[in-house]
């Protein structure tokens, strides 16, 4: 299917999101990988992470160019090559979303609703958090504070943050799509965040974007 949507959020910044219908060969022909990326991508055993790895420089291409180029730090964070934007990517089951802005960092999370997320809550849930009991909400209300806290996780970029008790948050009525407040608090960051959720047929997908100072 390729890209399914490729959304401008302001003159600076766009959201894209691939669909991986594509076969490997048909997504190599999609792309123009140089030697590292070659090298990077012979070196996945399983067809589903080179899947991945090739919808994520289709659809960057699909963005910014052919030309555009991912490189990672030792952490893995990505980085694109020419330092013109911040870049967020992530990926689950069959979708892939990359975010992107020239003046602004950024952090996204998607992820497909499959397992039984109520099971391990309290590892990412903390007392100051509250989920709907609503039973046909409550899976949804998860999934968004899971992808809430992987995209601030994303966006500061620190070590040693830990999900469950630096990064909160606030109460919110789930919907379909909508807006909600996150904090940030450690020994060196203590920021609050505006993300916005949506869903997408069973993928819940959270993204956010700030120009900030870490303290």
């Amino acid at each position: 299917m390729g890209c399914i949507t490729k959304h401008y959020l302001n003159e600076f910044s766009i959201l894209g999101v691939w669909k991986i219908e594509e076969d490997l060969e048909t997504l190599l022909n999609l792309v123009v990988l140089d030697n590292e990326e070659k090298k990077k991508y012979k070196s996945y055993s399983s067809n589903s992470r080179k899947l991945e790895f090739l919808s994520v420089r289709a659809l960057l291409s699909e963005l910014i160019g052919k030309e555009a180029r991912i490189v990672y730090n030792k952490n893995n964070k990505p980085f694109l090559k020419d330092g013109s934007r911040f870049i967020s990517i992530s990926h689950s089951h069959k979708l892939t979303a990359i975010l992107l802005s020239t003046n602004e960092k950024v952090g996204i999370d998607l992820e497909y609703m499959s397992s039984n997320i109520a099971a391990i809550a309290f590892k990412f849930l903390n007392r100051k958090e509250s989920v709907t009991k609503e039973v046909n909400d409550r899976k949804y209300h998860l999934y968004i504070h899971w992808c809430a806290k992987e995209a601030l996780y994303k966006i500061c970029d620190k070590e040693g943050i830990s999900i469950r008790k630096n990064l909160t948050i606030e109460p919110f009525i789930v919907k379909e799509s909508g807006e909600i407040k996150g904090e940030v608090h450690t020994d060196k960051i203590n920021e609050s965040f505006d993300l916005y959720y949506s869903k997408y047929d069973n993928y819940a997908i959270v993204w956010t974007k700030k120009n900030y100072e870490s303290k």
